[in-house]
Protein backbone atom coordinates (compact mmCIF):
# COMPACT_ATOMS: atom_id res chain seq x y z
CA UNK A 1 0.00 0.00 0.00
CA UNK A 2 1.54 3.69 -1.35
CA UNK A 3 2.59 5.53 1.78
CA UNK A 4 0.90 8.90 2.51
CA UNK A 5 1.33 12.06 4.47
CA UNK A 6 -0.80 11.45 7.70
CA UNK A 7 -3.13 14.15 7.11
CA UNK A 8 -3.90 12.28 3.50
CA UNK A 9 -4.10 9.36 4.94
CA UNK A 10 -8.00 7.36 4.72
CA UNK A 11 -10.14 7.74 7.61
CA UNK A 12 -13.48 6.30 8.60
CA UNK A 13 -16.82 8.27 9.34
CA UNK A 14 -17.95 6.04 12.46
CA UNK A 15 -21.80 6.95 11.43
CA UNK A 16 -21.51 5.75 7.88
CA UNK A 17 -18.28 4.14 7.36
CA UNK A 18 -17.79 6.06 4.89
CA UNK A 19 -13.70 6.64 4.15
CA UNK A 20 -11.77 9.62 3.23
CA UNK A 21 -8.66 11.55 3.40
CA UNK A 22 -11.33 14.55 3.83
CA UNK A 23 -12.49 13.56 6.77
CA UNK A 24 -11.43 14.46 10.29
CA UNK A 25 -10.61 11.60 12.70
CA UNK A 26 -10.20 13.76 15.48
CA UNK A 27 -14.47 14.77 14.56
CA UNK A 28 -15.00 11.02 14.10
CA UNK A 29 -17.77 12.09 11.35
CA UNK A 30 -18.55 12.97 7.69
CA UNK A 31 -20.28 15.93 6.62
CA UNK A 32 -22.88 14.63 5.29
CA UNK A 33 -23.83 12.75 8.43
CA UNK A 34 -23.69 16.04 10.55
CA UNK A 35 -26.27 17.37 8.40
CA UNK A 36 -28.65 14.64 7.95
CA UNK A 37 -27.80 12.65 11.19
CA UNK A 38 -26.85 15.25 13.73
CA UNK A 39 -27.96 14.24 17.39
CA UNK A 40 -25.74 10.99 16.93
CA UNK A 41 -23.00 13.16 15.14
CA UNK A 42 -22.78 15.59 17.62
CA UNK A 43 -22.42 12.93 20.31
CA UNK A 44 -19.52 11.70 18.49
CA UNK A 45 -17.78 15.57 18.36
CA UNK A 46 -18.36 16.41 21.58
CA UNK A 47 -15.97 14.06 22.76
CA UNK A 48 -13.48 15.76 21.45
CA UNK A 49 -14.88 19.26 21.92
CA UNK A 50 -15.46 18.13 25.79
CA UNK A 51 -11.51 16.88 25.93
CA UNK A 52 -10.24 20.57 24.29
CA UNK A 53 -13.11 22.92 27.07
CA UNK A 54 -11.34 21.06 29.73
CA UNK A 55 -7.39 21.16 28.96
CA UNK A 56 -8.20 25.23 29.09
CA UNK A 57 -10.38 24.89 32.11
CA UNK A 58 -13.50 26.24 29.41
CA UNK A 59 -17.21 25.74 30.26
CA UNK A 60 -17.97 22.73 28.41
CA UNK A 61 -21.24 24.72 27.00
CA UNK A 62 -23.03 27.72 27.16
CA UNK A 63 -25.16 27.61 30.82
CA UNK A 64 -28.99 27.43 30.46
CA UNK A 65 -30.07 27.32 33.64
CA UNK A 66 -33.46 28.20 34.28
CA UNK A 67 -33.55 30.66 36.80
CA UNK A 68 -30.10 31.63 35.81
CA UNK A 69 -28.81 35.54 35.17
CA UNK A 70 -29.15 36.49 31.56
CA UNK A 71 -26.26 37.62 29.80
CA UNK A 72 -27.69 38.53 26.43
CA UNK A 73 -24.51 40.04 24.99
CA UNK A 74 -24.10 37.24 22.55
CA UNK A 75 -26.05 34.77 19.98
CA UNK A 76 -25.20 31.89 23.08
CA UNK A 77 -27.75 34.07 25.36
CA UNK A 78 -25.97 32.00 28.78
CA UNK A 79 -28.64 32.13 31.93
CA UNK A 80 -25.57 31.28 34.44
CA UNK A 81 -26.68 30.20 37.74
CA UNK A 82 -24.84 30.41 40.84
CA UNK A 83 -21.31 30.18 40.41
CA UNK A 84 -21.45 29.78 36.74
CA UNK A 85 -19.06 31.02 33.95
CA UNK A 86 -20.12 32.35 30.43
CA UNK A 87 -18.99 30.00 27.71
CA UNK A 88 -16.54 33.28 26.34
CA UNK A 89 -14.78 32.31 30.23
CA UNK A 90 -15.64 36.75 31.00
CA UNK A 91 -18.71 36.56 32.78
CA UNK A 92 -19.70 34.34 36.13
CA UNK A 93 -22.99 35.09 38.56
CA UNK A 94 -22.01 35.79 41.75
CA UNK A 95 -24.46 36.20 44.58
CA UNK A 96 -26.76 36.59 42.22
CA UNK A 97 -24.87 39.47 40.63
CA UNK A 98 -23.57 39.37 37.23
CA UNK A 99 -20.23 40.02 36.98
CA UNK A 100 -17.52 40.35 34.41
CA UNK A 101 -13.91 39.80 34.05
CA UNK A 102 -12.89 41.79 30.91
CA UNK A 103 -15.19 42.64 27.96
CA UNK A 104 -17.50 45.54 29.40
CA UNK A 105 -16.89 49.25 28.30
CA UNK A 106 -14.14 49.58 31.55
CA UNK A 107 -12.08 46.15 30.88
CA UNK A 108 -11.08 44.20 28.50
CA UNK A 109 -8.44 41.58 27.80
CA UNK A 110 -6.41 42.27 25.05
CA UNK A 111 -2.48 42.11 23.40
CA UNK A 112 -1.78 44.27 20.32
CA UNK A 113 0.94 44.89 18.15
CA UNK A 114 1.64 47.15 14.85
CA UNK A 115 1.28 45.47 11.53
CA UNK A 116 2.57 47.55 8.64
CA UNK A 117 0.41 47.97 6.07
CA UNK A 118 -0.65 46.76 3.28
CA UNK A 119 -1.18 43.65 5.56
CA UNK A 120 -2.89 40.12 5.21
CA UNK A 121 -6.21 41.29 6.41
CA UNK A 122 -9.41 39.88 5.13
CA UNK A 123 -10.42 42.74 3.47
CA UNK A 124 -6.67 44.13 2.03
CA UNK A 125 -8.16 43.52 -1.43
CA UNK A 126 -10.87 45.48 -0.88
CA UNK A 127 -10.09 48.48 2.02
CA UNK A 128 -8.15 51.73 1.94
CA UNK A 129 -5.63 50.44 3.52
CA UNK A 130 -4.35 47.70 0.99
CA UNK A 131 -6.30 49.47 -2.07
CA UNK A 132 -7.13 52.89 -4.19
CA UNK A 133 -10.67 52.48 -2.05
CA UNK A 134 -11.87 55.67 -0.20
CA UNK A 135 -9.35 58.01 -1.07
CA UNK A 136 -8.70 60.99 -0.36
CA UNK A 137 -11.53 60.51 2.73
CA UNK A 138 -10.46 57.76 3.98
CA UNK A 139 -6.93 57.02 2.87
CA UNK A 140 -3.58 58.67 2.96
CA UNK A 141 -2.57 57.38 -0.45
CA UNK A 142 -3.91 56.89 -3.67
CA UNK A 143 -3.39 53.03 -3.02
CA UNK A 144 -1.60 51.05 -0.87
CA UNK A 145 -0.71 52.75 2.72
CA UNK A 146 3.15 51.74 2.87
CA UNK A 147 4.94 53.51 5.36
CA UNK A 148 1.38 53.07 7.75
CA UNK A 149 0.64 50.64 10.15
CA UNK A 150 -2.41 48.99 11.58
CA UNK A 151 -2.77 49.12 15.28
CA UNK A 152 -3.89 45.34 15.64
CA UNK A 153 -5.71 44.22 18.87
CA UNK A 154 -6.65 40.26 19.77
CA UNK A 155 -9.12 40.08 22.10
CA UNK A 156 -8.30 36.61 24.27
CA UNK A 157 -11.89 35.40 24.47
CA UNK A 158 -14.66 33.88 22.06
CA UNK A 159 -18.57 33.47 21.45
CA UNK A 160 -17.22 30.84 19.47
CA UNK A 161 -15.52 27.09 19.82
CA UNK A 162 -14.06 26.25 16.40
CA UNK A 163 -12.16 22.64 16.61
CA UNK A 164 -10.30 23.93 13.41
CA UNK A 165 -9.71 27.40 15.35
CA UNK A 166 -6.19 29.16 13.49
CA UNK A 167 -5.45 31.92 16.34
CA UNK A 168 -6.15 29.05 19.41
CA UNK A 169 -3.36 30.57 21.36
CA UNK A 170 -6.33 33.44 23.27
CA UNK A 171 -7.29 30.06 25.12
CA UNK A 172 -4.01 30.31 27.28
CA UNK A 173 -3.85 34.43 27.07
CA UNK A 174 -7.35 34.64 28.96
CA UNK A 175 -5.91 33.10 31.91
CA UNK A 176 -2.49 35.07 31.81
CA UNK A 177 -3.79 39.01 30.23
CA UNK A 178 -4.75 41.68 32.82
CA UNK A 179 -7.71 43.22 32.26
CA UNK A 180 -6.82 46.85 30.47
CA UNK A 181 -9.22 50.23 30.01
CA UNK A 182 -10.14 51.45 26.54
CA UNK A 183 -7.46 54.37 27.11
CA UNK A 184 -4.63 51.85 26.83
CA UNK A 185 -5.43 51.36 22.98
CA UNK A 186 -6.53 54.88 22.32
CA UNK A 187 -2.97 55.75 23.89
CA UNK A 188 -1.00 53.36 21.28
CA UNK A 189 -2.00 54.39 18.24
CA UNK A 190 0.94 56.75 16.83
CA UNK A 191 0.84 59.26 14.12
CA UNK A 192 1.78 56.58 11.59
CA UNK A 193 -1.32 54.45 12.41
CA UNK A 194 -3.90 55.09 10.15
CA UNK A 195 -6.24 52.10 11.05
CA UNK A 196 -7.57 49.62 14.02
CA UNK A 197 -8.43 46.21 13.86
CA UNK A 198 -9.93 44.16 15.92
CA UNK A 199 -9.94 40.41 16.07
CA UNK A 200 -8.96 37.43 18.47
CA UNK A 201 -10.32 35.54 19.17
CA UNK A 202 -12.95 37.10 18.52
CA UNK A 203 -14.17 41.02 19.62
CA UNK A 204 -17.82 39.65 19.82
CA UNK A 205 -17.18 38.39 23.45
CA UNK A 206 -15.89 41.82 24.54
CA UNK A 207 -17.66 43.89 22.17
CA UNK A 208 -18.73 46.71 24.72
CA UNK A 209 -14.85 46.94 25.28
CA UNK A 210 -14.31 47.55 21.17
CA UNK A 211 -17.04 49.96 21.12
CA UNK A 212 -15.39 52.04 23.90
CA UNK A 213 -12.00 51.64 22.10
CA UNK A 214 -13.46 52.82 18.98
CA UNK A 215 -15.12 56.23 20.01
CA UNK A 216 -12.65 57.23 21.41
CA UNK A 217 -10.64 56.50 18.38
CA UNK A 218 -12.98 58.86 16.31
CA UNK A 219 -12.55 61.43 18.88
CA UNK A 220 -9.12 61.21 18.57
CA UNK A 221 -9.21 61.54 14.78
CA UNK A 222 -11.88 64.64 14.80
CA UNK A 223 -9.88 66.16 17.16
CA UNK A 224 -6.42 65.72 15.31
CA UNK A 225 -7.97 65.99 11.62
CA UNK A 226 -6.58 62.87 10.67
CA UNK A 227 -8.01 59.34 9.56
CA UNK A 228 -8.10 56.72 11.56
CA UNK A 229 -10.20 53.99 10.58
CA UNK A 230 -11.83 51.41 12.83
CA UNK A 231 -12.46 47.72 11.80
CA UNK A 232 -14.20 44.36 13.10
CA UNK A 233 -12.54 41.05 12.17
CA UNK A 234 -15.61 39.08 13.85
CA UNK A 235 -17.48 36.08 14.01
CA UNK A 236 -20.71 38.18 14.10
CA UNK A 237 -22.22 36.35 16.60
CA UNK A 238 -22.51 39.88 18.89
CA UNK A 239 -26.01 41.25 20.17
CA UNK A 240 -27.27 43.22 17.06
CA UNK A 241 -27.97 46.21 19.53
CA UNK A 242 -24.35 46.10 20.26
CA UNK A 243 -22.93 45.18 16.55
CA UNK A 244 -25.08 48.22 15.52
CA UNK A 245 -22.74 50.72 17.36
CA UNK A 246 -19.87 48.72 15.84
CA UNK A 247 -21.40 49.68 12.24
CA UNK A 248 -21.80 53.06 13.00
CA UNK A 249 -18.14 53.57 14.20
CA UNK A 250 -17.07 51.88 11.07
CA UNK A 251 -18.80 53.46 9.02
CA UNK A 252 -18.02 57.03 10.40
CA UNK A 253 -14.29 56.09 10.25
CA UNK A 254 -14.15 54.93 6.71
CA UNK A 255 -13.41 51.18 8.70
CA UNK A 256 -15.07 47.90 7.60
CA UNK A 257 -16.93 44.82 9.81
CA UNK A 258 -15.26 41.82 8.38
CA UNK A 259 -17.72 38.83 8.90
CA UNK A 260 -15.90 35.22 8.82
CA UNK A 261 -19.59 33.08 7.47
CA UNK A 262 -18.03 29.70 8.94
CA UNK A 263 -20.53 27.83 8.03
CA UNK A 264 -24.59 28.28 6.26
CA UNK A 265 -25.77 25.05 7.57
CA UNK A 266 -26.71 25.90 11.04
CA UNK A 267 -26.11 22.08 12.38
CA UNK A 268 -22.10 22.40 10.81
CA UNK A 269 -21.84 25.08 12.82
CA UNK A 270 -23.38 23.53 15.61
CA UNK A 271 -20.61 20.67 14.86
CA UNK A 272 -17.79 22.79 14.41
CA UNK A 273 -17.33 25.59 16.02
CA UNK A 274 -19.75 24.71 19.33
CA UNK A 275 -22.96 26.72 18.75
CA UNK A 276 -25.34 28.76 16.47
CA UNK A 277 -24.92 31.13 13.28
CA UNK A 278 -28.35 32.75 13.81
CA UNK A 279 -26.91 35.88 14.49
CA UNK A 280 -23.87 35.90 11.81
CA UNK A 281 -26.67 36.05 9.75
CA UNK A 282 -29.01 38.51 10.93
CA UNK A 283 -25.70 41.08 11.36
CA UNK A 284 -25.08 40.20 7.81
CA UNK A 285 -28.08 41.28 6.64
CA UNK A 286 -28.57 44.44 9.27
CA UNK A 287 -24.85 45.60 8.33
CA UNK A 288 -25.64 44.99 4.47
CA UNK A 289 -28.65 47.54 4.23
CA UNK A 290 -25.89 50.24 5.20
CA UNK A 291 -23.72 49.61 2.30
CA UNK A 292 -24.73 52.53 0.26
CA UNK A 293 -24.36 54.99 2.94
CA UNK A 294 -20.74 54.81 2.14
CA UNK A 295 -19.92 54.02 -1.33
CA UNK A 296 -16.41 55.08 -1.16
CA UNK A 297 -15.08 52.12 0.19
CA UNK A 298 -16.89 48.27 1.61
CA UNK A 299 -18.43 48.85 5.02
CA UNK A 300 -19.56 45.00 5.16
CA UNK A 301 -16.70 41.56 3.94
CA UNK A 302 -17.53 38.37 4.18
CA UNK A 303 -14.98 35.47 4.42
CA UNK A 304 -15.42 31.65 4.30
CA UNK A 305 -12.23 29.42 5.35
CA UNK A 306 -12.47 26.04 2.95
CA UNK A 307 -12.29 23.31 4.61
CA UNK A 308 -11.45 19.85 3.09
CA UNK A 309 -14.91 17.62 3.45
CA UNK A 310 -16.94 20.06 5.57
CA UNK A 311 -16.70 23.66 3.41
CA UNK A 312 -17.32 23.43 0.01
CA UNK A 313 -18.99 24.56 -2.92
CA UNK A 314 -22.71 23.82 -1.14
CA UNK A 315 -21.64 25.80 1.95
CA UNK A 316 -20.18 28.11 -0.40
CA UNK A 317 -22.90 28.47 -2.78
CA UNK A 318 -25.39 28.80 0.30
CA UNK A 319 -23.26 31.46 1.42
CA UNK A 320 -22.50 33.79 -1.23
CA UNK A 321 -26.16 33.54 -2.56
CA UNK A 322 -27.56 34.98 0.90
CA UNK A 323 -24.81 37.55 0.16
CA UNK A 324 -26.18 38.42 -3.06
CA UNK A 325 -29.36 38.47 -1.89
CA UNK A 326 -28.14 41.95 0.48
CA UNK A 327 -26.14 43.61 -2.47
CA UNK A 328 -23.99 42.34 -4.85
CA UNK A 329 -21.19 44.58 -4.25
CA UNK A 330 -20.32 42.90 -0.61
CA UNK A 331 -16.72 41.39 -1.34
CA UNK A 332 -16.33 38.07 -0.93
CA UNK A 333 -12.92 36.60 0.63
CA UNK A 334 -12.37 32.30 -0.09
CA UNK A 335 -9.85 31.51 2.33
CA UNK A 336 -7.20 28.43 2.16
CA UNK A 337 -7.31 26.35 5.21
CA UNK A 338 -4.64 25.21 7.33
CA UNK A 339 -4.84 22.21 10.00
CA UNK A 340 -4.84 23.50 13.68
CA UNK A 341 -5.99 23.04 16.90
CA UNK A 342 -8.02 19.68 16.98
CA UNK A 343 -9.01 19.39 13.50
CA UNK A 344 -5.04 19.11 12.55
CA UNK A 345 -5.30 15.66 10.88
CA UNK A 346 -6.58 17.19 7.10
CA UNK A 347 -5.23 18.12 4.07
CA UNK A 348 -4.82 22.27 3.50
CA UNK A 349 -7.04 23.49 1.36
CA UNK A 350 -6.49 22.24 -2.71
CA UNK A 351 -6.28 24.79 -5.49
CA UNK A 352 -9.27 23.08 -7.43
CA UNK A 353 -11.04 22.91 -4.10
CA UNK A 354 -10.24 26.81 -4.06
CA UNK A 355 -11.36 27.43 -7.83
CA UNK A 356 -14.12 25.33 -7.91
CA UNK A 357 -15.61 27.47 -4.79
CA UNK A 358 -14.66 30.61 -6.71
CA UNK A 359 -16.89 29.56 -9.20
CA UNK A 360 -20.26 28.73 -7.86
CA UNK A 361 -19.66 32.25 -5.85
CA UNK A 362 -19.15 34.02 -9.08
CA UNK A 363 -22.43 32.63 -10.36
CA UNK A 364 -24.62 33.45 -7.56
CA UNK A 365 -23.91 37.22 -8.89
CA UNK A 366 -20.99 38.36 -6.21
CA UNK A 367 -18.76 41.02 -7.91
CA UNK A 368 -15.41 41.24 -5.94
CA UNK A 369 -14.58 37.80 -4.77
CA UNK A 370 -10.82 36.52 -3.61
CA UNK A 371 -8.99 33.74 -2.55
CA UNK A 372 -6.30 34.50 0.15
CA UNK A 373 -3.83 32.59 1.83
CA UNK A 374 -2.69 31.38 -1.92
CA UNK A 375 0.67 30.10 -0.79
CA UNK A 376 -1.13 27.48 1.60
CA UNK A 377 -3.13 25.65 -1.45
CA UNK A 378 -1.79 22.53 -2.60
Amino acid sequence: MRFLPSNLQQKRCQICSKESPEISEKLGVCKECILTQHQEAMEIINKTRVKYRLKYNLTIAPPKTAKGLACGDCVNNCRLGEGEIGFCNLVKNVNQKLVRLAGDEKNGLFSFYYDPLPTNCVASPFCPGGTSSGFPKYSYVDGPEIGWNNLSVFYQACTFDCLFCQNHQYRKGVHLSKPSRPEVLDNAIRKDTSCVCFFGGDPAAQIRHTNAVGQLALSRAKKEKRIIRVCWETNGSAKPELMRKSTEIALESGGSIKIDTKTFDEELNFALCGTSNKFTYFNLKEIGKRINDRPETPLLVASTLLIPGYIDEDQVEKIANFLASINTSIPYSLLAFYPAFAIDDLPTTSKEHAERCFKIAKKQGLENISIGNKHLLR
